[in-house]
């Protein structure tokens, strides 16, 4: 029997080659979609990179978050004024948003710690509640447009790239989305992925065995607010257009369920999550205009009732069902008589 090593040793470079398929296709799609299709698609680029900070915080790091819209907000409306008012390029102001938005979740993380459970989610939804109508307020307009919002300028393709604009967004969030999924990936399983689950699993323990929890719960939020950050950014830059309407309380919702429906603790789940809040309320507004919300509760029960881990769970569901069906029994071999009488005297 091969062991658990083994394996993982062996299943390696079939993950690795998966994943370089999926990233192909992915490649290849803008080829055979049309402009609206790939910028559908770009969508679901951008809410997997907020899917995936809010699931670093709520799958690996055990902390719940009911306002993580707000951070994309604050992403969004960040850029936005990085471009229109401080006049920097696109390629400057999406790393720049994330640098900021990393150092607002940790402002936002510190009085954080003394929080736990519903207390820190009942913060967080206070956040998501407050910030569209901090983003109103007359005397932050010159900087954020009011109630009207802010336009941002379109991007363009490079001349020497024979790409529409909206194939060139889709590639440009897609470059980022690499990234940030090679960054989650590399974080988590290293010592600090080890660190942050042992904290969520167990903070006493984790605490005697010298793991300064503070500081590992305050990065945490730090590093889920940049993802979210920088999803906003290009939420904007796709939207062309950023107003305080559009970051309500509901887009938090959203992203939970999201994390939720994708799988809690998966990196991938986050790509399942995207795919489903971007394309099942039009699916569903397309079955009934009249009930839409109460087409898509009953959708999302009976999904959690089949699916209680998400589509990832489910996945690896099957496959053990799959794996372990094809497994043939072991005959159970004869037990030898025990030795009695003569035969087992000689022997002592």
């Amino acid at each position: 029997m091969m062991s658990n090593k083994q394996t993982h040793s062996a299943a390696a470079p079939l993950k690795a080659a998966s994943v370089g398929l999926f990233v192909l296709i992915l490649v290849l799609l803008p080829a055979v979609l049309s402009n609206y299709q790939t910028l559908q698609l770009t969508t679901v680029v951008i809410y997997a990179i907020a899917l995936l900070g809010l699931n670093i915080l709520m799958g690996y790091g055990g902390q719940v978050s009911l306002g993580h819209g707000a951070f994309f907000g604050i992403g969004a409306y960040v850029f936005a004024i990085l471009l229109t008012q401080a006049g920097l390029p696109y390629w400057i102001g999406v790393p720049l948003t994330g640098l900021i938005c990393l150092l607002g979740g940790i402002l936002f993380g510190l009085p954080a710690l003394r929080l736990e459970g519903h207390h820190l989610a009942l913060a967080t939804f206070a956040l998501a509640v407050a910030l569209p109508q901090i983003l109103k307020n007359d005397k932050l307009a010159p900087w954020t447009g009011g109630v009207q919002g802010a336009v941002i300028d379109p991007v363009g393709a490079p001349a020497f790239l024979p790409l529409s604009s909206d194939q060139f967004l889709y590639y440009l969030c897609l470059f980022v989305a690499i990234i940030a999924f090679a960054t989650a990936w590399n974080l988590l399983r290293g010592r600090t992925g080890r660190a942050i689950v042992a904290i969520r699993d167990n903070p006493i323990a984790a605490a005697s065995m010298g793991i300064n929890t503070a500081y590992y719960k305050t990065m945490t939020f730090g590093v889920s607010a940049m993802f979210t950050g920088v999803a906003g950014a290009l939420g904007a830059l796709a939207a062309q257009y950023v107003a305080p309407d559009s970051f309500s309380f509901f887009l938090s919702i959203s992203l939970v369920v999201g994390v939720v429906v994708g799988g809690i603790s998966t990196i991938s789940g986050a790509i399942f999550g995207a795919v489903f809040i971007q394309f099942i309320p039009d699916i569903v507004e397309q079955i009934s205009k009249a009930a839409t919300w109460a087409i898509y509760g009953v959708f999302l029960i009976g999904l959690m009732y089949l699916a209680p881990n998400g589509f990832v769970g489910m996945c690896v569901s099957l496959r053990d069902y799959f794996k372990h069906r094809n497994v043939k029994p072991v005959p159970p071999q004869p037990a030898k008589p025990a030795e009695t009488g003569l035969l087992a005297e000689r022997k002592l």
